[in-house]
Parts: structure tokens; C-alpha cells; sequence
């Protein structure tokens, strides 16, 4: 059977490039815009809230971060700590969240910074009025670092390591910069691809993977090349305008897709068997995906489905994509089949070899 059509979560009034969610909070973040251009599209880092009502997903806003001129095209999340790749510059936040001061506080209006939060259901639509009361989010800014130096400069990857000591940085320019975080003092600086760095994994032993729009996804320890792939050399025959995917995301257990023609799915890891799939579910090019967080808050948004899965587009929304529990045979039940199986397979060999026992 067919997924159903994904439900529309969230919609921007600008639009969406990197989606993020807290793994101890039920808060995800989303952020995009128009960038510099004079169009009259606003620039900013939404925060939702996220939570179970009536049995359906919902998304709150809480707060819009406004970034001024500056579209946010990616995001690294470690903690509280938001490292946010606008125009040629990672701009590292802080964001804190605080409970309301009292009844009856009112914030300002959903441009502003504080308070007022509108509801919104899996179906998209505003539900009733916003709502005063609702959880106030600080958002403190750091520091800017330049991490881009090409004639047409845009910080396109940022990814903390697992311990958040580390942030790696890819852009337009084709150089991976490592760099010791808090302090941001740069560790490494090397081309890693002739053209942009689409994105950035960090793995273990101080690894980094880096992919290309050269089409090469390569293994690096320190500046050296480990390993790499490239599409035309594993792949023969592929034309230069090939069908590709554009964000890619893995829970451990699941891979989530997005393409460049708005399709999205759903695999198994490690054996790329496809559970989901929902052709032109943006219809526009798919900028990223998230998983709900196998944490203890993200067990309790799936709200008995096996995995969920965000994504954003150029079109400003943000989908909801819910994988149902597969079906599987209780243990007891597992086990009372293997007893039994046990028993036939001893009474059939008592019948041919009356001897045997």
C-alpha cells in the first residue's frame, strides 16, 4: 500500500534550506530566507515546538530569530549551540529556554522575539489564535567566523563531532576547515574538492568524509586521502545531469532521502531496502531532512510509528513523513513457535528411527 501523502508541519513566510531537532528537547529548528536580495523575504531561524495533540503530530512556533540580510543554508546543532552557515560566514548562537513569567504574559507578535507561540497540526493550517504563555526562547549570538573565500563565497556544510570540541566547514571554495570549538581557532585548511563541498560527516578515529558537486565523496584523516569514490569511476555511463540525490540523513537504523525533484524516502541502513516513498512530496527541490530523535522525547512524539522524518524545500514548508511500525511477531509467541518446531522435528525422527531416543 501506498504512504499516505505527508502532512504539511510547518509553513515559513520565506523559504526553507536546513531543518534541525534537538536530541533531548522536543524542539525543532528550521531556518532559510531570501537572502540580500531586495524582495521584500525575510531572513531568520525559526524554533517549533513539537508535540503529540489528539494523536497527531503538532508544531508550535515559539520563537523567529531574525538573521537581517543573511539566509541560513546550513546548521550544526550541539546542545544549545547552533553553528549557522550564512553567506560566506559560520555564525555560532546560543539559545536558551525559559518558562513564562506568569498568566496573562503577552509577547510580541510572531516577528518579534518573545512569548506568543502559534499552533499548528499536522494538517498545516493555524489552529485557533496564537497562544500567550508559551516557553520564551533567547537566542545570544557568539561570534562570526569567515569560512568561505571564494569570488562567490556561501558556507554550505558545518558539522560538530560527536563531543562538540570539533567543527568541521565546507563551502563554495572547495576547502574543509577544521576548527577547535569553542575557541574557534582553526586546526586544518585544505582543498578537499575541485568546486563546492555539498556536505560533511565526521567519524570516528578523526576521520572526515566530505562530498562534492564534483561528483567524489572522499575519506580524509587529517589532509590525507584515505579513500575516495567517484560517480563517473563506480559508476560508468552516468550523464553529467543524472537523477541525484540532494539531502541525505542516517538515524543508525534508517536512511532518509530528499531529491532535487521533491521526492522523499525512507530505507533500512544497512540494507537499503526502501519502506518509504512519496514521489514530488514538495514538488521542488528537497534542501534537507531530519529524523525525530530515538531519545526518550523523540519516542514520545512518533506516537507509535517506527520513525519520522522532516523535510524542507525551497517551497517553505516543512513535511512531516511517518513510517508505521512493521509488523512483527511478539517474543513469547517467537519462542512458543521454536518449542514447537523443536518438538515436531524430535517426534518425526522418533517415527523414522523408532531407536533414536
Amino acid at each position: 500500500m501506498a504512504p499516505r501523502r505527508p502532512a504539511e508541519l510547518y509553513r515559513a513566510p520565506f523559504p526553507l534550506y536546513t531543518v534541525r531537532l534537538h536530541p533531548r528537547r522536543p524542539l525543532a529548528i528550521t531556518a532559510g530566507g531570501g537572502g540580500a536580495a531586495k524582495t521584500g523575504i525575510r531572513n531568520g531561524v525559526h524554533f517549533l515546538q513539537l508535540e503529540q495533540i489528539g494523536g497527531q503530530l503538532s508544531a508550535s512556533l515559539l520563537h523567529c530569530h531574525d538573521t537581517e540580510t543573511r539566509a541560513t543554508m546550513t546548521m550544526a546543532l550541539a546542545g544549545d549551540v547552533i553553528a549557522a552557515g550564512q553567506d560566506n560566514s559560520c555564525h555560532i548562537l546560543r539559545f536558551s529556554l525559559q518558562e513564562p513569567e506568569g498568566p496573562g504574559t503577552a509577547g510580541k507578535d510572531g516577528s518579534g522575539d518573545k512569548g506568543a507561540r502559534r499552533r499548528r497540526g499536522a494538517g498545516g493550517g493555524a489552529q485557533g489564535s496564537t497562544q500567550s504563555g508559551a516557553r520564551e526562547v533567547r537566542v545570544e549570538s557568539l561570534q562570526r567566523v569567515r569560512t568561505d573565500f571564494s569570488p562567490d563565497a556561501l558556507q554550505k556544510a558545518v558539522r560538530f563531532s560527536a563531543d562538540g570540541a570539533l567543527l568541521a566547514t565546507g563551502g563554495a571554495d572547495g576547502f574543509l576547515r577544521l576548527w577547535e570549538f569553542p575557541s574557534m581557532k582553526k586546526m586544518l585548511e585544505f582543498r578537499a574538492h575541485d568546486g563546492e563541498i555539498e556536505d560533511i560527516a565526521l567519524g570516528p578515529d578523526n576521520k572526515v568524509v566530505t562530498a562534492g558537486r564534483d561528483f567524489q565523496c572522499c575519506v580524509w584523516q587529517q589532509d590525507h586521502l584515505v579513500t575516495g569514490l567517484r560517480w563517473h569511476e563506480n559508476l560508468p555511463g552516468i550523464p553529467d545531469k543524472a537523477y541525484r540525490y540532494q539531502a541525505c540523513r542516517d538515524s543508525g537504523t534508517f536512511l532518509g532521502l530528499g531529491t532535487v525533484t521533491g521526492s522523499v524516502a525512507i530505507h533500512i541502513a544497512f540494507s537499503l531496502q526502501r519502506l518509504y516513498y512519496v514521489k514530488e512530496a514538495h514538488g521542488i527541490v528537497v534542501t534537507d531532512v531530519a529524523f525525530v530523535p530515538e531519545s526518550r522525547p523523540g519516542r514520545e512524539l512518533l506516537g507509535g510509528h517506527e520513525a519520522a522524518l522532516l523535510s524542507v524545500a525551497v517551497d517553505s514548508r516543512c513535511k512531516l513523513h511517518l513510517l508505521p511500525t512493521r509488523r512483527s511477531l511478539p517474543v513469547w509467541l517467537l519462542l512458543l513457535l521454536c518449542a514447537g518446531l523443536i518438538v515436531a522435528t524430535i517426534l518425526l525422527l522418533q517415527l523414522a528411527f523408532p531407536g533414536f531416543l
